[in-house]
């Protein structure tokens, strides 16, 4: 089940005793800084949360004590992503912490002053969020994905699997600016196998669940999911219609997917808190590299598999990182 969590507000107390404190004496106290997080909320935010409160709290951070925390979620609507963000900027809140393309955009878009961290996002040269990864030159910088190219190989992982799979269907979210260069390299993934790329583009929850039904009349043999749609669904879908399903995120694997294959995205989580850290101790973004992954993982569910009637050929399982048995 997905993991929903909306907005927190935090009040800090010691016992009776905060009340009879005198008012200077209070405002004498140190500010307590605050990070905004931003995410779209289709996919459960749990381990971005966890692993991202974590990282900071290997940092010396306790909440409640020397941190305070603003968490909003569109909940899968995107288009609610500018109110939430444009909320963040008015609570004044220190370091905004970004989960995907589209929320960082719509952060960029609040405000050119407060800091953006992006815990994770595609392209962000060419969505205009960044000059540069070396130097990013304006209120944003954190880790850049490598998504896109992740994607354009599981074109390749699709072919191991499936030697005789000549065509594939790329469910593309049209409203995420990412969908371009994700898109892109699948299609170079294509090229280089031999395969026909068909690109669904999905811009609502109807048409998402209208392109599995059409699977129904003209069964494709893989699909590949970009990973800011509904990745729970998707995955159940897939595997409904009997359609093996590839994706980047290792969580779409873990519910239900055939394979992915990603970064590990706990490192990313913990890495963003080392940027807030560097920030909240008067590093400015403009001079902190944009960082991309270093470490991957193939994750393959035998169970989903074995539901599709499919054997893993051996050379595959080989390369494998993990198996969900």
């Amino acid at each position: 089940m997905a993991i929903h969590i909306r907005r927190r507000e935090f009040i800090f107390t010691l016992g009776g005793a905060a009340i009879a404190w005198p008012l200077a004496a209070r405002a004498q106290q140190p500010e307590v800084p605050t990070i905004g997080a931003l995410v779209i909320g289709n996919i459960s935010p749990e381990e971005f949360w966890r692993e991202f409160r974590q990282g900071l709290r290997d940092l010396g951070y306790i909440e409640g004590q020397n941190i305070r925390f603003e968490f909003r979620s569109a909940e899968g609507q995107i288009d609610r992503l500018p109110e939430l963000a444009a909320e963040l900027v008015r609570l004044k809140v220190d370091v905004i912490v970004t989960w995907f393309t589209p929320t960082a955009v719509a952060a960029k878009q609040a405000t050119r002053e407060i800091p953006i961290v992006m815990a994770e996002t595609g392209d962000p040269i060419g969505t205009g969020l960044v000059m540069s990864l070396a130097r990013p030159g304006g209120n944003v910088t954190g880790i850049a994905s490598v998504t896109a190219e992740l994607a354009g190989k599981s074109v390749q992982l699709i072919r191991d699997m499936l030697p005789s799979a000549r065509r594939v269907t790329a469910l593309v979210n049209a409203t995420d600016p990412f969908s371009k260069p994700f898109l892109e390299q699948i299609q170079l993934g294509g090229e280089a196998t031999g395969t026909a790329i068909k690109p669904i583009r999905i811009s609502n929850n109807e048409e998402f669940e209208s392109a599995f039904a059409a699977m129904e009349r003209d069964r494709p043999p893989a699909i590949i999911v970009q990973p800011s749609l509904p990745s729970k669904r998707a995955a159940e879908l897939a595997l409904q219609h009997r359609v093996p399903a590839v994706s980047v995120p290792r969580w779409f694997a873990d519910q239900g997917g055939l394979m992915a294959y990603s970064a590990i995205y706990a490192d990313l989580f913990h890495k963003a808190a080392v940027y807030v850290d560097k920030i909240l101790k008067g590093a400015q973004p403009a001079d902190l590299p944009v960082e991309q992954p270093t470490r991957f993982q193939l994750v393959i569910n035998l169970k989903t598999a074995k539901a599709l009637g499919l054997e893993v050929p051996p050379a595959l399982l080989a390369r494998a990182d993990e198996l969900i048995e």
